[in-house]
This record gives structure tokens, sequence and C-alpha cells, in this order.
């Protein structure tokens, strides 16, 4: 009797411990994590490309989403238009212009990714913006908004995660990853502030600087890798000044994913009032050169 009742005990605390794991991970396994460690298991990279919403005109957002994906993509950073976008450089600066004349929205983002999830439910959607859309619209609305079309994650540029308190809950409630940039100038401090209330993800500024400019100096992130590593374990993503496969294959070799913005964009400035044919050309050809440099990084 004694044997079976300290079996039944062993038991009992085996389930409940499968069971504590089993929603341990339904809680933290979002799409995009789910992604990054199937990718993580192969040995491969992710490559995450940025278009900006509305750029060059509302028409082309969805069709061109879906290029990336059939060009390689593993996610998606949509960039949601502000008037203020200060993180930016020139580039994407223009392409925010472009969207804006054509007004733009939130809800006008929204609406393109449910087009967008209407033929493909699987590709992680990541909205990249600066904050005052957000709070306009209010933070459990667009939370509840964002989740509701099939969106997996908010990437707020000026929100730092020490003051993300009520915007942080409402993600968090709505399931949505919450991703924050660090950079070769962040404090340990804050760092730890990323790695606590960060989730998904980390993008590094790979330059001091706006997007898309100067030059990476692969040296200087392999010893910031080491230095994240320390104080995150999240995974993390590598953005800004990656403008060609060679930088692509070298970036794979260091974080996690490689997030790719002004190459592409820039294409799309100078393709702005052709078809979408030649867009999706010119988009094409270029994501097939990051995606052939990282596949082959990878193999290495």
């Amino acid at each position: 009797m004694t044997l079976k009742i300290g079996f039944l005990v062993v038991k009992a605390r085996f389930l409940n411990a499968l069971k504590f794991e089993e929603e341990k991970n339904l809680d933290t396994m979002s799409r995009i994590s789910q992604k990054l460690a199937d990718l993580k298991a192969q040995g491969k990279t992710a490559l995450i490309p940025y278009i900006t919403a509305g750029d060059p005109r509302p028409s082309a957002t969805v069709s061109l989403m879906h290029l990336l994906v059939a060009k390689g993509a593993d996610m998606l950073e949509l960039g949601v238009p502000f008037s203020d976008p200060m993180a930016d450089g020139p580039v994407i600066q223009k392409a925010v212009e472009r969207a804006l004349t054509h007004n733009v929205s939130m809800n006008d983002v929204f609406e393109m990714v449910r087009e967008f999830r209407e033929k493909d439910a699987i590709t992680p959607i990541i909205l990249m913006g600066y904050l005052n859309p957000v709070e306009r619209m209010g933070f459990e609305k667009f939370a509840h908004a964002a989740r509701s079309v099939g969106v997996d994650a908010a990437l707020t540029v000026d929100m730092p995660p020490e003051e993300s308190i009520g915007y942080f809950d409402a993600l968090k409630a709505a399931g949505l990853d919450r991703i924050f940039l660090v950079s070769p100038t962040t404090p340990v401090s804050r760092l730890r502030a990323v790695n606590e209330k960060g989730s998904g993800f980390v993008y590094y500024v790979s330059l001091k600087g706006v997007t898309g400019s100067k030059e990476i100096d692969i040296a200087d992130v392999a010893t910031q890798m080491a230095r994240l590593k320390g104080e995150i374990n999240l995974p993390i993503g590598i953005g800004f000044g990656i403008r060609n496969g060679e930088t692509a294959a070298a970036m794979s070799q260091q974080g996690d994913a490689v997030i790719v913005g002004s190459a592409l964009v820039s294409l799309i400035e100078v393709n702005q009032d052709k078809d979408l044919y030649e867009i999706e050309l010119a988009i094409g050809a270029k994501m097939d050169e990051f995606r052939q440099a990282i596949t082959h990084a990878d193999a290495q």
C-alpha cells in the first residue's frame, strides 16, 4: 500500500509538472518564438524584411508582402507611417512621406494585415512604428485590433521598457510579442529591463544613428553580441545598415535573424512610378541576394 501511494504521489507530481510546462510553453511560445526556435534547430538564420505600409501606394502593400514571403522572408516587418519618424534615415522617411500622401492610417495598416492573412495565416508580422498613433488609439484598443487582424508583435521605437508598463500590459494581454531596440550604447540596466519585458526577439541596432546609415563594423558587432548574450536570453535580430548579401551573410553568423529595410525601400523609391510588376522584379532580385547569401552562410 505504501509503495502504491508513493507511486501515485510521484505520478501526480510528474503530471502537474508536465501540465505546468505545457501551460508555460503555451504562454511563451508565440508564432515568432516558434519560428525562431524551429530555424535554430535547423541551423538557419531568419530573414526579416521591412517595408512601409502604403509605400509606394496602398494597393501595392499586400502584394509586396506576399512577394517577400515567396522570396524567402521568415517574418515581415511592416512600418506604420508617422509624420515624425525620428529613428529612420532619409530612405525610410521618404517612404513614410509617400504613404502619408495617401493618408494611410493605423486602421488602413490593420486592413492590409487582415487582407494578407486571407492567404497567409502562418508568416509572423511585426508592426514597427512610433508611440503617438498608438496613444491616440489607446493601448488596449490598439493591442486588441492588432491581434484580431493577425499581427504578432509590436516594435514601438520611442517606448523604452522602463516606461512601458501600461502599454506592455495591453500587448501581453492581447498575446502580442513586445520587441525592443538595443544598441551598442544601451546600458546594462536597460538590457536587463528589455530581457524582462520583451518577448519574441530583441532588435539590435548595429550602427549608431538612423536606419540606412554608415557601414557596419562586423568585428564590433561580434563583440557586442557577446555582451548582449550575457544579459539577454531572447533571440537577437540584427538590423540597420545591411545593404547587400555579403553583409547579410556576415550578420547571420552573429545573430538569430537578419533584418533588412533601407536596401529594399530604396528600390521602391527608384521604381515608385512604375507598375507593380517592375517594383516586384527589383524587390525580388534583392531578396534573392539576401536569402541566398544567408542560406550559403548557414550551410558553412
